[in-house]
């Protein structure tokens, strides 16, 4: 019965550790996709962090999670200068990593372990993203094939029966080295620890940089042994105290204390007999632990999985920042460009059209004096005197057309520009708009609009003729238009569409207002007035249609270079961050 119940309990255990590899794998996968590319306050630092998060899972968690019964990792860690080569030489009784006074000293990690465990390391199951290389003891140092002063992206494995089996050894470069590479590379290796072995001094024990990631390993729930190294004489109690009380401050109270006191190197650089033997103990004996062993790689993993969680979190919010601010900048150039489209068609409805030009060319075309005088004569009679002049004079009709052409695309281009001017201000006091827009200028219309706006100026005016035409199919009606024509129709309709006199003062409102009236007296007089009020209504939608169009295709100009949206991602890295964090309480 028992051993049915440690097989249940065994394959319930299996089958959660498989649900969290598959939660970890799926969350690996979207921090590649986090990119965060606006230039937002904190996004500089978002960004490192999901870098930060992945290294993780790949380098320390989903590793561990595939493996529990691995090897433990202990990373020896600590200032430059700290000794730590010097206590990994001390640990395995003789000498395998370089120590020195030239700085940076740990060129390479070099990881130790028992010759029988080497399938754990050989492999790519943990810091997949460096290099394996074989060492073998030479001279009383590690040699190692290929590793020349450019190999620094790799790892040195060295097998010896002095590492006991259930654990491995790994000298990390300096935390505050002068290398750039060597400092991100000592972060990285003790990211993937299952426990900290850190190395200071009686004189540096206080420094900034490793208490940064002192308060790391606090926050991961890590183990901790702190070697107090080259305790002065007499001075032992004191600092050692001082030391704890530190350590007890930040959270670190339940970490491992060891004192190695101020000593001669004998002619290998090698410590003392006896010097590190209190140490040396307590990793033997976590070694032969196999219990032991698998609650601190637990213990370790949680905490590392509630960090992440928190990591994660961050990120939705930066995600979610992310949004906001494209949104952001979506809605100014949204709202610019649609003013200007209102402002277009409100040219188009007030009457601000018929100035100029195209009044001009309507008097030119209707005459100012003989048929004022007829529009309180009969219909008949003004339809038969309208109708000889529009068969005798077709040109200023089409003079009508080219000035209504010009003068709407004149309004278009301007309010366009204006769309782009507003625009490209917006984006430019915003940070992120900065970026987008670089050293672009596009607060001016785009080359080639101009000549779509005058096509499709074209276009709407063809699409009113052939609304006249389809209205005017009736035998009836049909006679009529016929003995007017087409284009004088459509002269007459296309002022009819403007005619609304609320933007005109004075002598323009009158005039314009009068030949705006023949125009719908000649068109009530061939379709009636309410086809009149039809054409004019479908003709008004239709203009209005292709300038929201055109303005919106001018608008992508500055949308084209919003990053790509993905509504879903900051609620997806926030069930992912909340996922994480039960994962970590029911572990």
């Amino acid at each position: 019965m028992t051993s049915q119940n440690e097989h249940a309990g065994a394959a319930r255990q299996e089958a959660r550790t498989a649900e969290a590899v598959a939660l970890l794998e799926q969350i690996r996968a979207g921090l590649a996709g986090v990119t965060l590319p606006l230039a937002l306050p904190g996004a500089e630092q978002a960004r490192r962090e999901a870098a930060a998060a992945a290294a993780q899972l790949d380098d320390y968690i989903l590793p561990r999670y595939r493996s529990l019964d691995a090897p433990l990792l202990a990373v020896v860690g600590g200032s430059t200068g700290a000794g730590k080569s010097t206590l990994v030489n001390g640990l395995v009784g003789h000498p395998v990593t370089r120590a020195g006074a030239i700085r940076p000293t740990t060129r390479q990690p070099i990881l130790l372990h028992h010759p029988d465990e080497a399938a754990w390391f050989e492999g790519q199951r943990v810091l997949p993203g460096l290099s394996r290389i074989r060492g073998a003891p030479a001279g009383g140092e590690v040699t190692a094939a290929g590793a020349g002063p450019d190999s620094v992206s790799s790892l040195v494995l060295l097998a010896d029966p002095a590492v006991p089996a259930g654990i491995a050894l790994l000298d990390a470069p300096d935390v505050d080295s002068i290398s750039d590479h060597n400092r991100l590379l000592a972060g990285q290796l003790l990211a993937a620890a299952d426990l900290w072995v850190f190395v200071t001094t009686a004189n540096r024990y206080a420094d900034a940089v490793p208490w940064r990631l002192l308060l790391d390993a606090a926050g991961r729930d890590i183990t901790v042994a702190v070697v107090l190294d080259r305790v002065p004489p007499g001075a032992e109690a004191e600092v050692s105290q001082d030391l704890r009380a530190l350590l007890d401050r930040e959270g670190l109270g339940g970490s491992r204390l060891f004192i190695i006191p101020e000593t001669a190197l004998d002619p290998q650089g090698m410590l003392p007999a006896g010097a590190v033997t209190e140490l040396g103990e307590w990793l033997g004996r976590l070694a032969a632990d196999a219990a032991g062993r698998s609650a601190v790689a637990r213990r370790t993993l949680n905490g590392t999985v509630r960090t992440l969680a928190a990591r994660i979190e961050g990120l939705a919010q930066a995600a979610r920042e992310q949004e906001h601010a494209a949104a952001r900048l979506q809605a100014d150039a949204v709202a610019a460009y649609e003013d200007a489209a209102g402002r277009i068609l409100d040219a188009t409805r007030d009457g601000a059209l018929l100035r100029g030009e195209v009044l001009a060319r309507w008097q030119d075309f209707v005459g100012t004096g003989e048929f004022f005088r007829t529009l309180e004569q009969n219909v008949g009679r003004f339809r038969d005197r309208l109708g000889a002049f529009f068969r005798g004079e077709p040109a200023p009709a089409v003079k009508v057309e080219a000035a209504i052409e010009t003068g709407l695309q004149a309004v278009i281009l301007d309010e366009a520009a204006n769309a782009a001017e507003d625009t490209d201000q917006r984006w430019r006091s915003d940070p992120a708009g900065r970026q987008l827009l670089g050293t672009d200028d596009l607060s001016g219309t785009s080359e080639g609009f101009a000549r779509r706006a005058a096509a499709e100026i074209r276009a709407w005016q063809e699409g009113l003729m052939a609304l006249i035409r389809t209205e005017g199919q009736g035998r009836r009606t049909q006679a009529r238009w016929l003995s007017f024509g087409i284009n004088g129709l459509g002269a007459a309709l296309m002022i009819v569409v403007f005619s609304m006199t609320a933007g005109l003062t004075g002598l323009e409102i009158g005039v314009a207002g009068g030949t705006a009236v023949v125009g719908q007296r000649l068109l009530e007089a061939v379709f009636g007035e309410d086809a009149v009020r039809r054409m004019a209504e479908k003709a008004r939608t239709d203009l209005a249609g292709r300038c929201r169009r055109l303005l919106q295709e001018e608008q992508q100009k500055f949308l084209e270079r919003l990053p790509e949206e993905n509504p879903a991602a900051a609620e997806t890295l926030a069930a992912q961050s909340r996922a994480l964090a039960r994962l970590a309480e029911n572990a």
